[in-house]
């Protein structure tokens, strides 16, 4: 099996992936864990995240997967921070996937956030889209994918499958259509 990039998050049912404030103790509050998730976790040699979803997992002191998974982190940003346990770059985008990419070690590389995992996906750095779908509804916060005027994007679904209440919903990115 060929190594991904995959952009891997969980999504309340009205588009979320994080509530108000970039609260994220209802993604916390499932306890149903599903194939997809423990395969993900199996298979990911490291991870990139964007500044503000390292800030929220930093300030609610959440690692990548609850602790369960261990490797290397990235973070794209300007503005590094003093801390040990994580890679900060300052590159362009492709130049930061291809850093992590290599640190992955021939195992998938995650991509954790909505604006980093849209920026990714319009450059076409993207190999999979993996949705845990929650069974809750936010009403407001960040949403999966924001691009007011901007592309649409074709996926092709490759999995559909659930666990407790957990649905897992898997893509790969068809095509880049831009709108008139």
């Amino acid at each position: 099996m060929t190594a991904s990039v995959v952009w891997h998050t969980t999504m309340s049912l009205d588009g979320f992936v994080a509530g108000p404030d970039d609260a994220m103790d209802w993604v916390f509050d499932l306890t149903d864990r599903s194939p997809a998730g423990d395969r993900t976790i199996r298979t990911t040699g490291a991870v990139l995240a964007g500044r503000r979803t390292y800030e929220t997992g930093r300030n609610s002191r959440h690692r990548p997967y609850g602790g369960a998974w261990s490797g290397p982190v990235f973070v794209l940003t300007h503005r590094p921070a003093d801390d040990p346990d994580v890679t900060f770059l300052s590159t362009d985008l492709p130049e930061a996937v291809d850093t992590a990419r290599a640190a992955a070690d021939g195992r998938n590389l995650v991509l954790l956030g909505a604006r980093l995992g849209s920026q990714c996906l319009q450059r076409g750095l993207v190999d999979e889209i993996l949705v845990h779908l929650a069974p809750v509804l936010l009403g407001d916060g960040i949403r999966l994918y924001d691009a007011p005027g901007g592309e649409r994007v074709r996926l092709r679904r490759t999995e559909c499958s659930a666990a407790g209440q957990i649905t897992d919903l898997r893509f790969r990115p068809a095509d880049i259509e831009r709108q008139p």
